[in-house]
């Protein structure tokens, strides 16, 4: 996917090499939103994901809104150093100005307040809004404090262990995460959370929903920017939706798949959501709590 260098105007904090430095622009204001997404490479490394989400819901609502750490003036990166540091951050770097671009206008014309998120890179260990940050908890969004949390060696990882390489399946990701963040400016995520507090038995479905939604999204994004796809660009975003359905991930695990137990959708639903969004270019129609097709069946036939 052919995408413009980043700018000045997105923010990006660096914690690796001990830095946790902020640069880029003045970034979003701290959010509310109370539900910690389940995190997109949970299985593959033998993480149970609600067990993960449990321990970081706990921590947010022991702690409450939190803004990442500051680091002192030794250690700062600069937005080029960081964003320069390999392939994978740049790429990624790249991925969060464009989706800045492609979704603040949408919010502004819904009349809805938008601010972007924040994109923090981390080796191994970090900390985020939501408590700790490890690398084999694979990419994910913390609501808190607006970040993205990514150690870019799970790219590596997504092409050898889950064979799902190529620079669109690693954009995928990037706009996966940060669907979930628009879902957190508009309150699905905390809608969410408190109807699985109401309804615990429905906690794993509702999950799925949302995420879902948040392929969708991915999808919509990519649809809007179609002049910079490439050739081959799809067919590795589908792989790598396939290559993260909770089914294809428990039994590259060993684990007989259990669709009770789907925190992210299965093989087909990701991929069938996420190319329902690069077919429609539509953000209205990612309703996956509307459509009983996001459990268990194909949106398409809805």
């Amino acid at each position: 996917m052919r995408l413009d260098d980043f700018d000045n105007s997105i923010n990006v904090e660096d914690q690796r090499g001990g830095g946790g430095s902020r640069m880029g622009g003045p970034g979003g204001k701290i959010g509310c939103g109370s539900l910690v997404i389940a995190l997109i490479g949970a299985l593959v490394f033998g993480i149970n994901p609600l067990q993960t989400l449990g321990t970081l819901q706990g921590m947010q609502e022991a702690a409450g809104p939190v803004a990442a750490p500051q680091a002192g003036p030794q250690g700062r990166s600069s937005l080029a150093e960081s964003c320069s540091a390999n392939a994978f951050s740049r790429e990624s770097c790249n991925a969060l100005a464009s989706l800045n671009k492609t979704w603040e206008p949408l919010f502004r014309k819904a009349g809805i307040d938008f601010s972007a998120p924040k994109l923090v890179f981390y080796a191994r260990n970090g900390q985020s809004g939501c408590g700790a940050a490890q690398s084999a908890m694979g990419p994910f969004y913390c609501p808190p404090d607006h970040g993205i949390y990514i150690d870019t060696d799970f790219f590596t990882e997504m092409e050898r262990q889950m064979q799902a390489g190529g620079d669109f399946a690693r954009a995928y990701v990037m706009a996966h995460e940060y669907g979930h963040h628009i879902q957190n400016l508009v309150g699905t995520s905390d809608q969410v959370n408190q109807a699985q507090r109401r309804n615990p038995p429905m906690a794993n479905r509702l999950s799925v929903k949302l995420e879902l939604q948040a392929d969708c999204y991915a999808g919509v994004w990519a649809a809007r920017n179609k002049d910079r796809i490439e050739p081959g660009d799809i067919e590795e975003g589908l792989t790598a939706a396939h290559q993260i359905g909770d089914d294809t991930l428990m039994a590259s695990a060993g684990r007989t798949p259990v669709e009770a137990s789907f925190t992210h959708g299965s093989s087909a639903q990701r991929m069938a959501w996420l190319r329902k969004g690069l077919e429609t270019g539509n953000e209205d129609v990612c309703d996956t709590f509307a459509d009983k097709g996001a459990w268990g069946n194909n949106p398409a036939q809805r």
